[in-house]
Formats: C-alpha cells, sequence, structure tokens
C-alpha cells in the first residue's frame, strides 16, 4: 500500500511529524556540546607546562586527537551490533574518561613542589592514547547524528538537516567557553571537565527522542511542503544564536554576569523546539506535497540520487523502468571516463573510488583547505600568546568557533538557492576556499590584533563551509549509499594534515625560540621550556600554510572544471525525466 500523500489529518501524523523534528533538535543539541576538540587552545598550554613537553610533542596530542577520526568506521560497525542510544552512550562514556584523564592530568601534575611533581608523572605515550580515545569519541557521535538525521527526513531535506546538525558543531567552543567564564574563567583545566561531563548531559537530554527514532525510513517518501518553511525559520534561530554567541562570547565575563549569558545561550539552543509549533497551523491544512520530496529530486541537480525502490507501486516501477532508459540514452551509459564523472550519484566501492582522479581532487582539496584550518585552530593558543595576545584568546576562540558556525550554516545556500542558482556544489566548494589563502598572506604581512582576529574569522569561515559541505559532495560524486566508507577515506587527511601541518608550525616555533621559565598564575613557576615570543614565531608559519591553502583552491577549482558536464548531463537527464512523468509515453497501438 502506498503511503500517505499528507500528514495533516491525524494525531498519529502529527505525533510522526513532531518525532522528525525532536529528533533533529536532539542532534543539534549533542553536536553542539560535543565539538570538544575546538576548544583544545583553551588548555594546550597549560596541559604543555604540566607535562613539561615541547611545542612538538604538544603537536602530538593534538594529532592523537584528530587520529581518532581515522577510527570512524568503528562506529559503523558497531551499530550493525548495537542500537543507536548504545553507540550514543558509548560515544559519552569514551568521552567521560578520555577528558577526566587528562582533567587529572592538569589538577594533579601543577603541584607547587618538584618532588609531588615527579610522584605523580605519567606517561607520555598514555596521554597520548588518551587523546586518542578522545577524538574517536567525537566520531562517534557525529556518526551516531548522521544516522539519525538520515533516518528521520527524506532524500530531499536530508542535506538540509545534516547542515543544520552539523553546524552547531562549530559552535562548541563557544558554547564551552560561555560555561568556563561561569564556573572557573581562571582555570584553563575546566574545559577538560566540561569536555567530560557535557557531552554525556547532552546524550541523556537527547536520549529520549532518540529512543522513538524509526529504525527506516520507508514513512519518508513524501514531506508536506511546510517542511522547507520550518527549517528555514530554524535556520534564521541558529543565524541569532551565531551572533549571539559572537557579541557576547568574545570577552572574558564573570559572576552573575557569565550566568545570565549563559542561561541566554541555552534558551536559544532549547528555542529550535518551538518553529515546528509556531508552523503547526499551516502544516494542519497543508495536504500538497514539495515536488522536491520525490524519490529522484527532478528539479535539484545537486541532490544525491536516492531511490527507494520498496514504496513504488506497479505504476511507478513502470515510469521508473522509462526514465532509466532515457537516462542511458542521454549520459552515454559511461560513469566514470579516464577517471573523470560523467553523471552523478554512481555508487562507487573502495577500490573503484581510489582509482578516480576526481576523487584525488577533491581529497587534496580538503586536505589542503579545511584540515589547516582545523591545525590553526589547534595553535591558536600558542599563535595568541607569541603574539602578546594572550588575554584575547577567549575573543579568538569564540571568533573562530562562531564563523566556523556561519560557514557551516552557508553550506545549506546550494539546498536554498538551487531554483534560482545553478552552479555546481563543487563550484560553491571552491569558492568557500578563496578566503583561507588570503586570510593566512594576510597574517603573514602584518601580525597584529586587528589582523589576527580578522584572519581567524575567515579561516574559521572557510573552514567550516568545507566541513558542513563534505557529506553532500562526497554523496552526490560518489554515491549516497557509500557515503559511510567513502566519507571516511576522505577524512583520513585529517590526522595526516594535523601531523604534517602542525609539524611545520612547531618546527619553525621551537627554532625561534629559548628556553625560559614558565609561570602560571595560580602555582607559580612550572618549569623551564621552550617559549617563542613576537612575530618569527609562526610568520614562515603562515607563509607556508598560505602556500598549501592556494593549492588547495587550485585543486578544487579543476574540480569543479571536470565535474560541471557531470552536473549538466545529470540536469538534462532529470529534466527528461520529469517531462516523461508530466507526458508518460502511450504505449497502445493506434
Amino acid at each position: 500500500m502506498p503511503p500517505p500523500l499528507a500528514r495533516g489529518g491525524g494525531g498519529g501524523d502529527d505525533d510522526e511529524a513532531w518525532r522528525r523534528w525532536a529528533v533533529l533538535v536532539s542532534t543539534v543539541w549533542i553536536q553542539a556540546l560535543t565539538g570538544t576538540n575546538f576548544d583544545f587552545s583553551a588548555y594546550s598550554s597549560a596541559l604543555k607546562s604540566s607535562l613539561g613537553i615541547s611545542q612538538e610533542a604538544l603537536n602530538c596530542l593534538a594529532t592523537a586527537s584528530d587520529l581518532g577520526k581515522a577510527f570512524g568506521w568503528s562506529s559503523g560497525l558497531a551499530l550493525l551490533y548495537m542500537p543507536l542510544h548504545g553507540v550514543l552512550m558509548v560515544s559519552a562514556a569514551l568521552g567521560l574518561a578520555a577528558y577526566a584523564a587528562q582533567y587529572c592530568c592538569l589538577l594533579f601534575l601543577n603541584p607547587s613542589s618538584a618532588a609531588a611533581a615527579s610522584s605523580l608523572a605519567i606517561p607520555y605515550p598514555l596521554v597520548f592514547l588518551v587523546c586518542l580515545i578522545a577524538g574517536c569519541s567525537i566520531c562517534w557521535f557525529n556518526t551516531v547524528c548522521f544516522v539519525l538525521c538520515i533516518r528521520s527526513f527524506s532524500a530531499s531535506n536530508r542535506p538540509l538537516a545534516l547542515s543544520l546538525s552539523i553546524s552547531f558543531n562549530g559552535l562548541s567552543a563557544a558554547f564551552y567557553t560561555l560555561f568556563a567564564n561561569a564556573f572557573s574563567p581562571t582555570s584553563p583545566s575546566v574545559y577538560l571537565l566540561l569536555n567530560a561531563v557535557l557531552p554525556l548531559a547532552a546524550s541523556i537530554l537527547a536520549l529520549p527522542a532518540i529512543l522513538l527514532c524509526h529504525t527506516q525510513d520507508s514513512n519518508l517518501q513524501s514531506v508536506p511542503r511546510y517542511d522547507r518553511r520550518v527549517f528555514l525559520g530554524l535556520y534564521i534561530l541558529a543565524f541569532i544564536t551565531g551572533i549571539y554567541l559572537v557579541v557576547f562570547g568574545s570577552f572574558t565575563t564573570t559572576g552573575s554576569t557569565a550566568w545570565v549569558i549563559l542561561t541566554g545561550a541555552m534558551v536559544l539552543l532549547a528555542l529550535p523546539l518551538i518553529i515546528p509549533a509556531c508552523s503547526s497551523c499551516s502544516y494542519l491544512d497543508t495536504h500538497s506535497i514539495d515536488d522536491s520530496a520525490s524519490p529522484l529530486n527532478h528539479d535539484d541537480p545537486h541532490k544525491p540520487l536516492l531511490v527507494n525502490n520498496n514504496l513504488q507501486n506497479e505504476s511507478n516501477a513502470m515510469t521508473e523502468k522509462t526514465m532509466e532508459q532515457q537516462l542511458q540514452r542521454t549520459s552515454c551509459g559511461t560513469i566514470l571516463d579516464k577517471g573523470r564523472l560523467v553523471v552523478l550519484g554512481e555508487e562507487h566501492s573502495a577500490k573503484r573510488l581510489i582509482g578516480c582522479v576526481d576523487f584525488w581532487l577533491y581529497y587534496t582539496a580538503y586536505f589542503c583547505g579545511a584540515t589547516v584550518g582545523l591545525v590553526y585552530s589547534n595553535n591558536l593558543g600558542q599563535i595568541a600568546q607569541s603574539l602578546h595576545q594572550q588575554s584575547q584568546l577567549t575573543m579568538l576562540l569564540a571568533v573562530y568557533s562562531s564563523f566556523s558556525f556561519f560557514g557551516r550554516l552557508l553550506s545549506a545556500l546550494p539546498d536554498f538557492l538551487h531554483r534560482k542558482v545553478s552552479l555546481a556544489r563543487t563550484g560553491w566548494l571552491a569558492a568557500a576556499l578563496v578566503p583561507m589563502p588570503m586570510a593566512f598572506f594576510l597574517m603573514w604581512k602584518q601580525q597584529d590584533g586587528s589582523t589576527l582576529v580578522l584572519g581567524t574569522a575567515l579561516v574559521g569561515l572557510s573552514s567550516g563551509f568545507i566541513f558542513a559541505a563534505a557529506v553532500s559532495v562526497t554523496s552526490e560524486l560518489f554515491g549516497p549509499n557509500s557515503i559511510g566508507v567513502n566519507h571516511n577515506i576522505l577524512i583520513t587527511n585529517i590526522p595526516l594534515g594535523s601531523l604534517l601541518y602542525g609539524q611545520i608550525s612547531a618546527l619553525v616555533y621551537d627554532a625561534n625560540g629559548q628556553r625560559m621559565p614558565v609561570t602560571d598564575n595560580r602555582t607559580g613557576i612550572i618549569d623551564t621550556m621552550i617559549v617563542c615570543m613576537g612575530t618569527k614565531c609562526y610568520s614562515t608559519t603562515f607563509f607556508v600554510w598560505g602556500c598549501i591553502t592556494f593549492l588547495g583552491l587550485a585543486s578544487s577549482m579543476v574540480l569543479f572544471i571536470r565535474t560541471k558536464p557531470a552536473y549538466a548531463s545529470t540536469a538534462a537527464s532529470r529534466s527528461s525525466c520529469k517531462h516523461l512523468t508530466k507526458f508518460p509515453v502511450n504505449r497502445e497501438t493506434p
């Protein structure tokens, strides 16, 4: 029996709609409080002092956290044997254990006496392992959120749901800054304590909605037109949340003021639940279906080609067969031409993916773009310290986090503007990389407080867009059903880039630094270590990073040029398919 065309008439249908939105809001809460790797700069200097390690060794700890993403496949494997809520709670448990151990490093390795410090020494390899587990837990949280969005929304609205959910991950550092200001603004260790506790709290809070999530999406074949209005409202509210965090998270507050600002942020985080309620009146009277919700998404050549054959009746199957024949005639039947994509949405195995030239162009664009931005955020603490801007670190973290969030929100533009702006998603990807080399060359030429803020904003904006858009790009170019494997292959560039680019910055930093006593505000002199002060500490690094990101921009432009015919071919094929659907072929003989 085919699914109903509208769900506005019954109480059970209303429950189904509310279940979808509750799941989406739950993923927003999880993402907003589980991007714990973005606040590394807030406690990295204190961790470096406590362990008595060099900048190079500290960079290895940041790399360990990113290396956890290389084990992202383990979350997909866990989903084969565990329910979603079980994977979620395991993620929270891993994060709790990992960050609690790092918190103990700062809490107990900062004694005033050297004897006590030596008696509580923790082996560096153990700290490295703990950072790796913390990074793995973040990847597990992301997998849970991706699966929830895919199961809860139709193919036409999944990119919007995924983009909104992923966007809030970029605000994690700003949220954690507000929490730290409210609890203990002068203690770097409070960030590690929050990293351990807040993801667990968010998981417990989201658990009821996740337990109600369907295990399959057979009831998502058609979507009320009002869904797009709800998404627009959610994106507007998300933009307001980002502005709020930029304004109030850019400076350190204490006491009751900090608590008032934190309360306002939590209210904004809870408000998405109200948007669907405000639209429910129009929802009850809506019986027309959004054309873009059809299985083949005829109107949008930039959406993944997802077809749900389980819900097709005999008539639909006949139409589908006719459209398939038309696709074969218009697309020449060839998917790859010397490693070049000809049509979109074809499933790629791992072997086929590695042999595709376009994949390596895409890999290079990500490796030389968003990954550099992530390494920049990891080094932000030392960058601010070297330029005598340590007091502005809270503001810089909030700026990077907030503009990364805005970049992630902007990644939804192809889905909102697809009827007005005909541009392949790879074209949007290339455009998003433009600010990155500009920012690094600007900071290479002039290193002062205002330039640092501007450069941080540009890097955050660019990398945030790429992080959020990458899921949709991978799905379109190499197949939606293979995204779990293919996207994990893509993000192997993150630990590689973290190690390489971080090593470059560490070598330049240590080469220009000198050994000096490091003073902690709470415990006095900790140890002697290499500290670099002045523009020479990161000047060469900014130039090298600028050249690398320029290479990423060039790679993305070549990818756009090579894939543009595939987008045009798919658009023409879908236009033909739409024509066949409206005017079916008359098979009766005259």
